[in-house]
């Protein structure tokens, strides 16, 4: 039984992360209507930011997230700005050509910074705790419980204040909002700005129990891009439960199936579940 209950916890380890980095993305496919590749590359620099604030200048680790998240958010709402806005009258293949390209181009830069080595990122929170045989890592736990602790923040900061109601309406009804005079390049800039902060935070509560290299947010780009199908492209609620299916399916699968084939599992459930509800487990827009 506590095998079972070890599989639950890696399961919203993963999920919880899975979840942070699909809703920034699911956010701004409300706004720009196009899926932004880049997204992993911001998760990358994140975990890079941390890693930089902690080890290169000794900060202390919720220092370090803090900083990078806020590194993150202003590279986020300069690509909006730079290259997004630029565009917003093209057709949609190029916002996608230059998504690819600014991912390109960061995964560059961070190379020539730092190289291609893995590295680990230190943590405080090295302890194991022991419930009756059920074993959980302290990190872990700070995963779970930190990105719980932003979902619900977000939720409340979209439905319980005015610029997270202008955001909301944005992502329904693009031309709704222009009529009613919601400034369209601040809610984009301040969206960018929260679905960085997301991608940075997300990757420094993994990084210590991952590796820190230039690539490592393709596979969670992909999975992420499968979570906001799965739960229906630009909905909040589908982004958070699509990240618990996707994690959950993972842990569970690489457990009791085969841990070679848990990469697979992810794309397999895909498929399935569209077969059955093509339009995704949400309806869209922002709920």
């Amino acid at each position: 039984m506590n095998m079972f209950f070890q599989q639950i916890l890696n399961g919203l380890t993963l999920g919880s992360i899975y979840g942070l980095v699909a809703l920034g993305l699911t956010l701004v496919y409300g706004i720009l209507h196009t899926p932004n590749f880049a997204h992993g590359a911001l998760y990358m620099v994140g975990a890079f930011a941390s890693y930089f604030f902690m080890v290169d200048l000794g900060v202390h680790y919720w220092i370090a997230m803090v900083l990078a998240g806020f590194v993150v958010a202003v590279l986020a709402v300069l690509s909006e700005r730079l290259v997004f806005h630029q565009l917003r009258n093209s057709p949609p293949i190029h916002d996608k050509i230059a998504a690819i390209g600014i991912l390109l181009f960061l995964e560059a830069v961070v190379q020539m910074i730092w190289g291609s080595d893995f590295r680990r990122m230190p943590t405080p929170y090295m302890g194991i705790l022991n419930f009756d045989g059920l074993i959980i890592p302290e990190q872990r736990l700070l995963i779970i419980l930190g990105a719980f602790a932003l979902m619900i923040m977000l939720h409340l900061f979209l439905r319980k204040t005015m610029v997270g109601s202008t955001i909301i309406a944005m992502a329904q009804n693009r031309e709704g909002a222009f009529l009613v005079g919601i400034d369209a390049n601040r809610v984009a800039m301040l969206t960018f700005a929260i679905s960085g902060f997301l991608a940075a935070v997300a990757a420094t509560l993994y990084a210590p129990i991952n590796l820190v290299y230039p690539s490592m947010g393709h596979l969670v780009i992909m999975k992420a891009f499968v979570i906001i199908i799965l739960g229906g492209m630009g909905s909040v609620p589908g982004a958070i439960a699509g990240g618990l299916i996707i994690g959950f399916a993972e842990s569970f699968g690489g457990f009791y199936i085969s841990t070679a084939y848990k990469d697979i599992i992810a794309f397999g459930l895909l498929v399935v579940i569209l077969s059955i509800r093509p339009t995704g487990l949400f309806a869209k827009g922002a709920h």
